[in-house]
């Protein structure tokens, strides 16, 4: 979830969720979206330092090694990516900008319907199963549309239920995909702080990924894990892991590095190859209201 997390702070009466269909996302604050000079400079110099940050074994091999300065050619026979559907919470809110300017700078299509305050897939316990209702029509109704090769969705911070019933509804995922005709990616989200709002989901944050990372080997020929850990480690609290001051989303910054690894990554499942960051990280998305609802500088 994330863009819109970090503003929204509910009581505690809220985090009841009294009512299935309200989203606990917390309320937006209002912020200036323009953007210093220098956090453009950031964003298109600092990725040479961000990407790269150490290896991290991860579902089907898949390390962050690749350079900011040299884009891997994409993957030679391998399925044409031309079409990118990115799903996820309001953390994959605020990386989609950046995603979105690398995948296209790449040369291919690019639609998010990352959702604040919502967003999962998991048919868990309370709310989330209404979310992941919501979740599944939406991506229904934009298959029918766009017609993606991949969807790639990031584990939320709603992924709540055992982990019998993450895994589960991330293969039910990768059955909606195939059907869809696109190939699925799943990638676990970047470490966050486990505030009040998360404190009784932590058990279930924790298993998510691995949950996820099963559910792809269990369907190798249609889905694949990444894990971002190669990307941020696994410290919310660490510089590297690229927080925004509420602990939770990323800026401009944190969501340049992460569209350049996630880049490098679909290079190696896939016929696409992406665009060097000089490209696409200092363009005309930095200025996205999402980085000013979350007072990004």
């Amino acid at each position: 979830m994330h863009s819109k997390h970090i503003a929204d702070s509910p009581s505690s009466s809220q985090q009841q969720f009294p009512a299935p269909a309200a989203s606990p996302r917390r309320p937006r604050r209002r912020g200036n979206p323009a953007l210093a000079a220098g956090a453009l400079l950031i964003a298109g110099v600092a990725l040479v330092a961000l990407t790269g940050c150490g290896n991290s074994a991860s579902g089907n091999g898949d390390n962050a090694d690749s350079a900011a300065s040299a884009p891997p050619a994409g993957k030679n026979g391998g399925t044409p990516l031309s079409k990118l559907l990115w799903m996820g919470d309001s953390i994959a809110e605020a990386e989609a900008p950046a995603l979105e300017a690398a995948v296209k700078a790449g040369g291919a299509e690019f639609k998010s319907i990352a959702s604040a305050g919502g967003g999962t897939v998991v048919k868990g316990e309370g709310p989330t199963a209404k979310f992941a209702e919501d979740t599944y029509k939406e991506l229904a109704n934009t298959v029918k549309t766009f017609h993606p090769d991949v969807i790639a969705y990031q584990v939320t911070t709603y992924d709540w239920g055992t982990a019998a019933q993450q895994t589960s509804s991330y293969e039910h995922l990768a059955k909606v995909a195939k059907d869809a005709g696109a190939e699925l990616v799943i990638v676990s989200a970047p470490p966050f702080k486990i505030d009040d709002f998360y404190k009784s989901h932590e058990a279930a944050i924790k298993t998510a990924p691995k949950a996820a990372q099963d559910a792809a080997a269990k369907n190798a020929d249609q889905a694949r894990f990444f894990d971002a850990a190669a990307l941020w480690g696994t410290d919310s609290a660490a510089a590297k892991a690229q927080r925004s001051q509420d602990g939770i989303h990323t800026c401009q910054q944190g969501a340049a590095a992460f569209a350049n690894w996630f880049g490098g990554q679909l290079s190696r499942h896939y016929s696409f190859t992406p665009a060097a960051p000089e490209k696409w990280a200092k363009g005309p998305w930095t200025g996205s209201k999402v980085y000013g609802q979350l007072k990004c500088g």
